[in-house]
């Protein structure tokens, strides 16, 4: 698949990693990019197209879906996080329903609305965002990291489902990335701009995963080891 000539639809764009993913697709020669964003007033950036959508929520889906026939690359960005005091939290559970329903069943929503688009147009790609607290998950984001490996396991099933119909689906995992979110996080961070470059290197290159960072590389290397590093992260 490539972002070249390639009609893109980037949901959670109306900022930071989505934003970056959007610009950088357009500037890769996708015909036409859509951003989608939550609300569409203000949003300005020459050659993107605002799409009001709401992952949260199957009736907004279905709507951009029904608007953006044209669709090829489906890039699933949009996600929550937030930092609990700990993994026993009295707030956990909760918590980790409002974290999965947009970092996890948001991504099933929009699969399902745009999978019967992709397959008239080829196939193309969908493309999800993760994280490597996939693997590693500490008791500050216990929520957050229980949704981010609940869609790794569904980015894996839409993989082999959609096989068939020569979709591409591409696991994206990152570590922290510069964005408000983490402002405040004294953390080795990625620009979002380069972020989105090595994505769109990966589907252009035909990739299934894409590990952005060295640290995210360190940590999915260790997975078979006895002391993995989601024993003991430092």
């Amino acid at each position: 698949m490539n972002i070249a000539g390639s009609v893109v639809f980037v949901t959670g764009a109306s900022r930071g990693l989505g934003l970056a993913l959007a610009k950088v697709a357009l500037a890769q020669g996708a015909s036409k990019v859509y951003a989608g964003v939550r609300n569409t007033e203000g949003f300005d950036v020459p050659g993107i197209i605002p799409v009001k959508v709401d992952v949260t929520d199957e009736a907004s889906v279905l709507a951009a879906a029904e608007r953006c026939q044209d669709t090829t690359v489906l890039v699933n960005n949009a996600g929550i996080g937030e930092i609990q005091d700990s993994a026993l939290a009295s707030n956990m559970i909760e918590l980790t329903r409002r974290m999965m329903d947009t970092n996890t069943f948001g991504i099933v929503r929009t699969a399902q609305a745009f999978a019967p688009i992709l397959a008239r147009n080829d196939g193309g790609a969908i493309v999800n965002v993760l994280s490597d607290v996939t693997w590693l998950s500490r008791p500050m984001l216990a929520a957050y990291a229980a949704s981010k490996s609940a869609a790794w396991s569904v980015t894996n099933a839409l993989r082999l489902e959609l096989t068939g119909q020569k979709t591409q689906v591409v696991a994206v995992h990152v570590g922290f990335v510069d964005t408000d979110l983490v402002r405040g996080f004294d953390v080795p961070k990625t620009d979002p701009r380069v972020v989105a470059e090595v994505v769109f290197e990966g589907v252009n290159g035909g990739a299934l995963e894409v590990l952005v960072d060295e640290g995210t590389r360190l940590i999915k290397s260790s997975l078979s080891l006895p002391d993995a590093v989601y024993f003991n992260p430092q």
